[in-house]
């Protein structure tokens, strides 16, 4: 049994479900916020601590696995924290919020012999299952293209948060806080990104950080794959094209977990498509979303072979990040990977971030 602290009670709660799923592989002793209400509302058992005491949490010996599930700017100092106490670590997306700061948190990982799991649970699923069991009948082929669209609503009141919108506070905007579920899936599904170039802007909501953008990526596989990225839409849709040398693979709507929803799988030769239906359909259902994920992590510590997200992985995700900053600021087309001599190696951050960019951008449309 995997005894588990829950650091912060927002997407914490959505984490202690996918615990509670899981009842022979965890046991979460304790969920810790400042605010102790809050924790309390998502406790809902006398058997688990609602706790605003982190330094408490950390030193109790029977805890196993620390899991962080803060504001981003609070990532890297409480994940660090938890490892240095010789507890194993799962840190919410984005893992940190600059590539320096990831090959930090790596070294104390290795450092300390514990794990270090970033969360990407868009993975885990019965859709995901299914394409992996086509390619290894070898029916997908080679990565040709694929269209990623995050168009989520996102309102005034979702930024009533005084950290939410704010470079200080969130570290970035749709593409480091909504998008990076979906760029880790293609990284995962046609390779990772080698060149890539960008626009992003602020178009919806007066905040500091971007809420728009629209992205091109050449994976190492040879796919090219757009992004578009809005928080302005009229409701929250993800959707994931992909087109395979031999099928087409297109995903639900649903907006969290689009592994969970019922993809299409379309053979380019119809005298393929039986097959294709076959495999599909002799794919039981899976743990999906968080429940994969800590499905994943369980076996993992219980030193099973497992399909976790590695730390690797999470800094990856973190090099894109900073690849499509760098390119959108820049106009160019930038070549990955990224190491420390990047200009945006240690952050990201603009120079005029307490200027709202609704205002730069105005700026930066009108003609001199």
């Amino acid at each position: 049994m995997i005894n588990v602290a829950i650091i912060g009670a927002g997407i914490g709660a959505e984490h202690l479900d996918g615990y509670r799923a899981l009842p022979d592989r965890f046991r979460v002793r304790a969920v810790c916020d400042l605010d102790v209400s809050r924790a309390k509302r998502i406790v809902r058992s006398d058997a688990i601590a609602a706790t605003a005491d982190l330094d408490a949490v950390l030193a109790d010996p029977a805890i196993d696995l620390v899991d962080v599930c803060l504001p981003p700017h609070l990532h890297l100092p409480v994940t660090t924290r938890a490892l240095e106490a010789g507890k194993h670590a799962i840190c919410e997306k984005p893992l940190v919020s600059c590539l320096s700061d990831a090959d930090r948190l790596i070294a104390t990982a290795k450092a300390m012999k514990r794990n270090l799991y970033p969360v990407f649970q868009y993975r885990y699923g019965k859709a995901m299952s299914q394409l992996a069991a086509l390619a290894q009948a070898g029916l997908t082929g080679e990565p040709y293209a694929a269209s990623l669209e995050t168009h989520w609503c996102r309102r005034a009141d979702y930024y009533a948060n005084d950290w939410r919108g704010t470079w200080a506070g969130e570290n970035g905007g749709a593409v480091l806080g909504h998008a990076i579920h979906n760029h880790d899936l293609v990284n995962c599904l046609m390779g990772n990104a080698q060149r890539l170039s960008a626009f992003i802007d602020t178009r919806v909501n007066s905040i500091e950080t971007e809420d728009c953008a629209a992205i091109s990526m050449q994976t190492g596989r040879g796919a090219l794959v757009t992004s578009s990225i809005t928080l302005g839409a009229a409701e929250d849709t993800t959707r994931l094209h992909l087109i395979y040398e031999h099928l087409t693979a297109t995903s639900g709507t649903t907006p969290y977990a689009p592994a969970t929803a019922i993809w299409t799988f379309r053979a380019r030769d119809p005298a393929q498509q039986g097959t294709v239906d076959a495999i599909t359909k002799a794919v039981g259902d899976v743990p999906s979303g968080f429940t994969g994920f800590l499905a994943a992590i369980a076996d993992d510590l219980d030193g099973h072979a497992a399909d976790v997200v590695t730390p690797a992985e999470g800094r990856r995700s973190i090099e894109l990040v900073t690849a499509i900053y760098h390119a959108a600021r820049q106009g160019t087309v930038v070549t990955l990977p990224l190491d420390a001599d990047h200009p945006l190696y240690a952050g990201w951050m603009p120079d005029t971030a307490a200027k709202p960019i609704l205002e730069r951008g105005r700026d930066m449309r009108t003609p001199s």
